[in-house]
């Protein structure tokens, strides 16, 4: 009995692993895979995987880093791939007798990833830009994957990369930008490259990968999500190049790509900055940062088939460029004219007179932009715009405050229930000038104070950036 009950398994795996299924409730532990189901055999204590000596599918299978991976995955929900799972969805999924088949074919190499869903986001400067979505199925896997090859591959990445990496940021690069100002490399090489993550050559891309790579399965496994297709308006189209913005993986893969990049510039002795494929490098004359231009071109034109678009591209002081948001100004980190300008067109959109819903609502929403924005831009080392920019958010806030208030009678009873004098409150009400004149006047201002404002919910970006760089002035005592 014994003998043919292990000859049947062998036969049908996906009864072997229905058998081997054990009873869980939760979606992460759904997730576990048993090594010993997959045939995986356990890797030798001190080995390197990059010598082949571990089966990274097994790695990327097993129950800890699955768990971590559908974790981060909800965290950042997303919208639905092609096949319309939701996030929320995705656990009943995982519970059905579905996913012991497809755990199974992911380890034999056999699993095929859907087609990503494409959509498009408006840029900043006008057009758009596309977006692949995987489903949640795939996003797992990827994020599984990405987290099992991250280790091989990141210690050899530059120091001067600081896209998508653990412990760096965009600040930090910044920083790294504003440190060469410093020495003495005023001129700019800034160089944007063209439509990067749409036109990743894949031959080029699996030639890097397989340096570190060695088992089969995920070889095949990055490959097939490469070559999954694009799915716009009902039409799959087959993938030729190009790494999907969207998916958990391709952060890792744009950065394995661009690697030969940083050591060439490294080889070559320059001072340089990546974040992902925004760069600059940093060099003492116009005449050098041309020389350096042209030759870059043709190396990123060779040897990573990347083409440098010359519109977007160019050689200039540090100050006239723009980088992740920000310039520089006196040897000083400045948030750009362009970020605050959309900054300016969100606070508008957030303060509109014409949207519909509670000042408590208003105010909310509001907030949680004011601070978000100020989390990233606080890093600006300029004060002077900031007092301007509250005074700012807080006059449209008493605007819509007038505009929601309506009625004359109604006016005149909000402005004496916060103290204004009652012919200063009478003569506002009355008054036929427009709510923006009217939101700086004294009863306006007299009444809804500064901190009325904040008693109701609202920030100030003027507190939250001395809190970022004067952080000691914030502790008690």
């Amino acid at each position: 009995m014994e003998r043919r009950a292990e000859r049947r398994n062998k036969e049908d795996p996906m009864t072997a692993t229905k058998a081997m299924k054990p009873k869980l409730g939760r979606a992460d532990a759904c997730l576990a895979v048993d090594p010993s189901a997959l045939n995986a055999k356990p890797a030798p204590e001190g080995a390197d995987p990059a010598l082949g000596g571990v089966n990274l599918m097994a790695q990327v299978l097993s129950r800890e880093n699955l768990r971590r991976a559908w974790e981060q995955v909800r965290a950042n929900r997303g919208a639905p791939g092609v096949d319309g799972m939701t996030v929320k969805e995705f656990p009943d999924f995982v519970r059905s007798p579905n996913w012991p088949g497809i755990k199974e074919s992911l380890a034999k190499g056999l699993y095929r990833p859907q087609p990503v869903r494409r959509v498009y986001i408006r840029k900043d400067g006008g057009g758009e830009r596309p977006l692949g979505i995987p489903t949640v199925l795939d996003r797992v896997i990827q994020q599984a994957l990405a987290q099992v090859l991250e280790p091989l591959f990141d210690p050899e990445f530059s120091d001067r990369s600081y896209g998508f990496r653990k412990r760096r940021g965009a600040h930090d690069a910044v920083k790294q930008a504003r440190e060469y100002l410093k020495q003495g490399y005023p001129v700019a090489v800034d160089m944007d490259l063209a439509k990067f993550f749409d036109t990743v050559n894949f031959d080029i891309l699996m030639h890097r990968v397989n340096r570190k790579v060695s088992d089969p399965v995920v070889r095949r496994l990055i490959w097939r999500f490469l070559r999954a297709g694009v799915m716009e308006n009902g039409q799959v189209s087959p993938s030729e190049k190009g790494v999907p913005q969207g998916g958990p993986l391709s952060p890792l893969l744009a950065n394995i790509v661009l690697h030969d990049l940083d050591m060439e510039l490294e080889k070559r002795g320059h001072k340089f900055v990546r974040y992902a494929d925004d760069f600059l490098v940093l060099v003492k004359s116009v005449r050098a940062g041309r020389r350096v231009m042209a030759s870059l071109t043709r190396f990123l034109d060779r040897k990573l088939r990347l083409t440098v678009n010359p519109v977007k591209s160019k050689v200039a002081p540090l100050n006239q460029c723009r980088f992740l948001g920000f310039t520089f100004r006196r040897k000083k980190i400045v948030w750009s004219d362009k970020s605050e300008a959309k900054f300016r067109r969100r606070v508008k959109e957030l303060t509109g007179r014409s949207w519909g819903v509670s000042m408590d609502h208003r105010i909310r929403k509001l907030s949680e932009y004011l601070r978000g924005w100020t989390a990233y831009f606080a890093l600006s080392e300029y004060y002077k715009p900031v007092p301007d920019l509250d005074e700012w958010i807080r006059r449209r806030l008493r605007m819509c405050y007038w505009k929601q208030w309506k009625r004359c009678r109604k006016r005149v009873g909000e402005l004496l229930k916060l103290g204004v004098n009652e012919r200063h409150a009478v003569l506002t009400a009355l008054s036929r000038k427009g709510y923006w004149h009217l939101s700086r006047t004294m009863a306006t201002q007299s009444g809804m104070t500064n901190h009325w404002l904040e008693s109701q919910g609202l920030v100030s970006i003027r507190k939250l950036w001395i809190a970022y760089h004067y952080p000691a002035a914030n502790q008690p005592g």
